[in-house]
């Protein structure tokens, strides 16, 4: 038997160093070798950010698929597949951690065990889930994707970076969902599965297994098929909460439900040259695994009257072989009791299932009071970081305002001493003038005796030059009177004499 365990570890050990996971860096373009797992070696855009971690997921030197991981959720936001078929849902399940999410300096190029990680791995578990966070829970590890790593049907390899928080329940749903539409659906209508592009991702909700791992508010998938001329896109939905059935959604819509609207095919998957006769194909599967689903929630919400009938029939003692009078008796008593007995497990029905609901209500209630505390918190928080960033502007900008009212002291003071300065030399400027005035005086006097002798001369020689114009102007008028009247009286001479004659 010792032989035997360390051979079977040695194994073990053996498996972990094939299986390889190559984190890029997040400023690198695209996911390196593993781009071919996307349609037209594209990943998909608007999810992808500084936060998330790239990797390429390999195994026996080989890429099988690319994951977008989120440290600060411990959960992955997608991951993208190629011509994968999911595993059986029987096969034991066995996860391996990523030395390099939890260490960057880890020299670990290698996925390992959880257990030898805990002496080789520095923070292990400060970004990433491990199986000690589901411990005590109600959750367990759920893959997005089952996509076996391993060929051994019986233990079956799973990195825990494509796994997020499911409920047993919930995570034999998800699985039988995705082996129905895989092989029922998809991979039939799309040349064998050879041109089939998957891709899976959670959206997170707000709460957390052990305030650690986060829950997904619903898990999604979707599916390109790049046949040329028949190609096709598909959405699908699953939300954790609930009995809800697996939702089949167009592409755009999916992509309306996800954080930040991405793109998750280029050019949606050639969407001119999709072939819709394919689709209504699809969707009538679908249509028809969604019945599946119904009729077998139907059947588990049926099971607790038998079960309860069964565990009440448990506690009755077994009754003997009828012999005799006996057996009338017993018949009698059977039948006095039965109504009695179903009426029990009707009662025993009705009251577990109203302390069921009682205690989902409750948790419900719980639940909604933790958000809205939380979120009070949390605007608390943002409204106490506002008005700290707002004082401490403040108290920044003090020595600059304390500066501008210095400087427009300095200013008015130099403006007050200039108009002094302007003032003190217009006062000393008037006497100046004055004595200047003053000594200029008999200058201006004796240069100016010349010019009014000579103005005086022109203004005698003006008036006599009037008083002779006067004078011979009045003779010359007199003169002219006299020679009109004497010319007029010697007109009328002339005209009398020639009368006479």
């Amino acid at each position: 038997m010792g032989c035997a365990r360390w051979l079977v570890l040695g194994g073990l050990l053996a498996l972990a160093r094939l299986l390889q996971a190559r984190l890029l860096l997040p400023k690198q373009e695209g996911f390196g070798e593993c781009d071919r797992f996307f349609y037209a070696g594209t990943p998909p855009a608007g999810l992808a950010t500084e936060a998330h971690v790239k990797i390429c997921q390999r195994f026996a030197g080989s890429e099988r698929f690319a994951t977008l991981y989120s440290p600060g959720h411990r959960i992955p936001v997608f991951s993208a597949f190629r011509a994968a078929r999911p595993a059986s849902r029987s096969a034991e399940q066995r996860g391996l951690l990523e030395p390099q999410i939890d260490d960057p300096d880890s020299n670990l190029e290698e996925v390992i065990d959880e257990a030898d990680a805990v002496t080789s791995v520095n923070n292990l578990g400060s970004k990433q889930a491990l199986r000690a966070h589901y411990l005590d829970s109600d959750y367990v590890v759920g893959q997005l994707y089952p996509f076996p790593l391993s060929s051994d049907p019986q233990m079956l390899t799973f990195p825990l970076t494509n796994s997020v928080p499911m409920t047993p329940t919930f995570r034999e749903r998800w699985h039988m969902n995705l082996n129905s539409l895989m092989d029922r659906a998809l991979i039939p209508h799309c040349s064998d599965g050879q041109d089939l592009y998957i891709l899976t991702g959670a959206v997170p909700s707000e709460h957390k297994v052990k305030g650690k791992v986060t829950v997904p508010e619903f898990v999604w998938l979707a599916a390109c098929c790049a046949v040329p001329g028949g190609g096709w896109a598909m959405g699908f939905i699953k939300h954790t909460q609930g009995s809800d059935v697996i939702e089949d959604v167009m592409l755009r819509d999916l992509e309306k439900l996800l954080p930040h609207k991405p793109q998750l095919f280029q050019d949606n998957c050639g969407e001119t040259e999709q072939d819709t006769e394919k689709m209504k194909k699809i969707l009538e599967v679908v249509n028809q695994v969604q019945d599946e689903e119904r009729s077998l929630q139907s059947q588990e919400s049926m099971s607790p009257l038998p079960s309860t009938h069964s565990q009440r029939s448990a506690l009755l003692p077994p009754e003997g072989p009828p012999e005799g009078g006996g057996s009338f008796l017993g018949q009698v008593l059977g039948f006095l009791a039965t109504p009695f007995i179903k009426l029990f497990q009707i009662i025993y029905y009705l009251v577990t299932m109203a302390l069921r609901n009682i205690v989902h209500l409750l948790w419900f209630v719980a639940k909604q009071v933790m958000n809205t505390v939380e979120s009070c918190l949390c605007r608390l928080c943002e409204a106490t970081a506002s008005y700290l960033v707002a004082i401490g502007q403040e108290l920044v900008s003090i020595p600059w305002k304390v500066l501008k009212v210095v400087a427009k002291v300095v200013r008015a003071f130099l403006r007050i001493l200039c108009c002094l300065l302007k003032a003190v030399c217009r006062a000393l400027g008037i006497p100046l003038r004055v004595l200047v005035d003053v000594a200029t005086f008999p200058v201006h006097t004796v240069g100016a005796i010349p010019i009014v002798c000579k103005d005086i001369a022109v203004g005698l020689g003006g008036t006599l030059s009037l008083l002779f114009d006067t004078a011979f102007g009045t003779m010359g008028g007199l003169f002219q009177i006299v020679f009109s009247v004497f010319k007029r009286i010697g007109y009328k001479v002339t005209l009398d004499n020639s009368g006479e004659l």
